[in-house]
């Protein structure tokens, strides 16, 4: 049983990213129903127990066997380590799509469960959809509960999700050719500068540095607790900005003070847009497609740049392109970037998430954390220079940025730096932030 991916879909498969979903847990956790709620969805999810495989130009997914479909891994270990494994572990082409591993602590009282899904039949909502869905699961058959299974898991034939790109409002060829002779002039005529990496290429035999060598993924984290997550989201409300653009305005100093001069430099920041929300009728975040296209805009950034006139320009330049319904004509012109790569070139890379619900979760056992990053197989360390990706969620109200980073590219203290600054960009807005209105009659 087959489904072709579409060209959106296919430009995937050649970056071999995957979405990484953990969360840290304390206290009992039922192996055994976990295992079946992993069982489950993946059975509810056709594209969860396939592979991708070779159709013609193109590819498909092919649905594993029995014995070929993913199952809980489970093993003892600490919990630090094991993240930074299964981060740089990947979802081989041609193997399951998904892979579930839960690391528990020799008490059998801390646990990391980690979740990775390949972008190619996943997005940011989708997968959180997932992660979430999978708890619900577990909650239910730890407590008891017997769960019937979902209408598509019975069905003879699989249901397989219909790809975005298939979903689009219709549109008249030569308007689609037209915006994307202008996207292409666009790009021609302001280049964006990319962040050189600090790590030298290293040399055939040569010695192993901080970060040098066939270097690996890590991801450098910023958060804020509740109370500056909620000013800086006053922040962004009494300026009537977004808090995306504050966080994009904020990665565009950071980025900019690590290039040299003062004056005015073209910087690019690419957003992703969500389309689920924007197609008729509304695209559920439970089916496990890529329903994403992006944003470009380029900015001139000088030293003494004012952090908030870049929020607004970014806040309202991607309003005006989802307002124009441009978002459709990008997803439909993204078979275009293998042959235009500078489409989508950016300075900086912000996703935007926003706030989402945590796993809800049985008595007993708790979530301290919950994570989300993007990993890819290639980060080509021989290009020099590249952009900067944060990976933007609040989960339970709290601001998370993920840095993920290539060390044979950009080192840990690089990392560790720019995100000291983003931060430090982020506090300052938010220690902008007006006392809200106390009521005029209080009771």
């Amino acid at each position: 049983m087959h489904r072709a991916l579409c060209p959106v879909e296919t430009l995937y498969v050649g970056q071999r990213s995957r979405a990484f979903l953990s969360c840290t847990l304390r206290g009992r956790v039922d192996v055994e129903a976990l295992s079946a709620a992993f069982d489950a969805v993946t059975e509810e999810n056709p594209t969860l127990r396939s592979c991708i495989v070779p159709d013609g130009a193109g590819y498909a997914l092919r649905l594993l066997g029995e014995d070929e479909r993913p199952r809980l891994l489970t093993r003892t270990g600490d919990a630090d380590e094991a993240y930074a494994a299964e981060l740089n572990r990947t979802l081989p082409l041609g193997g399951p799509l998904t892979r579930a591993v839960l690391v528990s602590s020799p008490d059998g009282e801390g646990h990391l469960f980690v979740l990775l899904v390949d972008h190619a039949v996943t997005d940011g909502h989708s997968s959180i959809a997932l992660h979430n869905a999978l708890w619900d699961r577990y909650r239910a058959l730890a407590g008891g509960e017997r769960t019937a299974p979902a209408e598509s898991a019975v069905r003879a034939e699989p249901r397989w999700p219909e790809p975005v790109s298939r979903l689009l409002p219709p549109a008249d060829e030569a308007d689609t050719a037209k915006y994307l002779d202008g996207r292409l002039e666009e790009v021609r005529r302001n280049p964006v500068e990319l962040m050189p990496y600090d790590v030298p290429r290293p040399s055939a035999g040569g010695p192993d540095g901080d970060g040098a060598g066939d270097g690996h993924i890590e991801v450098c984290r910023l958060t804020m607790d509740k109370e500056h997550t909620d000013l800086l989201r006053r922040t962004a409300r009494q300026s009537g900005v977004s808090v995306h653009s504050l966080i994009a305005a904020a990665m565009l100093t950071a980025a900019r003070r690590r290039l040299d001069g003062d004056g005015p430099r073209t910087l690019g920041c690419l957003s992703p847009v969500d389309l689920r929300s924007r197609l008729s009728p509304p695209l559920p975040a439970t089916d496990m497609v890529p329903a994403v296209t992006t944003h470009l805009q380029t900015l001139q950034v000088s030293g003494s740049s004012d952090p908030l006139d870049l929020a607004r320009t970014v806040h309202n330049r991607l309003g005006d392109f989802i307002a124009r319904g441009d978002q459709f004509h990008e997803m439909r012109i993204t078979p275009e970037i293998p042959r235009n790569p500078a489409l989508q070139l950016a300075t900086v890379v912000v996703t935007n998430m926003g706030v989402v619900p945590g796993p809800r979760l049985p008595d007993g056992l708790r979530a301290d954390d919950v994570r989300l990053a993007p990993a890819r197989e290639q980060y080509f360390p021989q290009a020099g220079r590249s952009p900067l990706l944060a990976c933007v969620v609040s989960f339970e109200g709290r601001l998370s940025i993920e840095f993920p980073h290539y060390t044979a590219c950009f080192s840990p203290s690089f990392a560790a730096a720019f995100r000291d600054d983003v931060l430090d960009g982020l506090l300052a807005f938010a220690s902008t932030a007006a006392p809200e209105h106390a009521p005029a009659n209080p009771t």
